[in-house]
């Protein structure tokens, strides 16, 4: 059984038990998927502007309250409740952002580093956060799959394999859709910085 096998199964399993309202499911499930948000959450600050004021605890405690506050999901499997949990801290980053911009009305707003590995590309420093959040639902008006997609792959940190299950396409066309919303976000984001 492959180690991803192995990791999804008592997830999955964890998942479903809690939602039949078995609560040491749900004392079993934290380790499980913490250490996992912990990574996401890691990885997607390391592309914070400096000194920034969200720590990776304190995004994933916050993301992980809010998925507990949404005891109406259906979970579906691993993969759904990263995807979920991407919304959160999506959520959470822009509120941060915002709250921080009012308090400093101003000053710098609050940006991301960007790379071509996760999002834009290699010519692109910074985003405004609240701009990436504004673009992304314009983005959804009109294409609703690419602007789910950027989040899977830029908020929750999941690879190509793992946004595919989620959205229920191939692997093929979440990289076509990808490369297509980047660069649209790309124009949009460059737009709004003029």
């Amino acid at each position: 059984m492959a180690k991803s096998d192995r990791q999804q199964r008592p997830i999955t399993t964890l998942l479903h038990e809690w939602q039949e309202g078995k609560e040491d499911a749900l004392n079993e499930l934290l380790p499980y998927v913490y250490e996992e948000l912990r990574r996401r959450a890691s990885a997607y600050l390391r592309n914070e502007r400096p000194g920034h004021t969200l720590q990776t605890s304190a995004l994933v405690n916050e993301a992980y309250i809010k998925l507990l506050e949404k005891g109406e999901i259906k979970w579906e499997n691993r993969n759904h409740f990263f995807a979920i949990a991407a919304q959160a801290m999506r959520r959470i980053l822009v509120d941060h952002a915002r709250k921080r911009n009012r308090q400093k009305r101003g000053s710098n707003k609050e940006n991301l580093q960007l790379d071509e590995a996760r999002y834009v590309s290699a010519n692109d420093t910074e985003v405004d956060l609240e701009a990436l959040d504004q673009a992304l639902k314009r983005l959804a008006e009109f294409d609703e799959r690419q602007a789910r997609i950027v989040e899977l792959k830029y908020f929750g940190g999941m690879t190509l394999d793992e946004t595919a299950e989620v959205v229920g396409v191939s692997r093929v066309t979440v990289k076509r859709d990808w490369n297509l919303a980047r660069a649209w976000l790309r124009n949009q984001l460059r737009d709004s910085t003029k």
